[in-house]
């Protein structure tokens, strides 16, 4: 027969688990490219005045 777990154990199990996936989602979200694409100094936009 399956014996209940402490309180405790099962907070720890949950604590853990959140840690796990939020250091994963840290992981994940600075994959990304190394750099961003420098900005092009030959196309600036002009503002129209009426």
């Amino acid at each position: 027969m399956l014996e209940r777990t402490r309180t405790a154990e099962r907070y720890a199990r949950g604590f853990t688990a959140a840690v796990v996936a939020v250091a994963t989602l840290l992981l994940a979200a600075n994959a990304g490219p190394a750099r961003a694409e420098e900005p092009q100094q030959d196309r600036q936009t002009v503002a129209n005045s009426r």
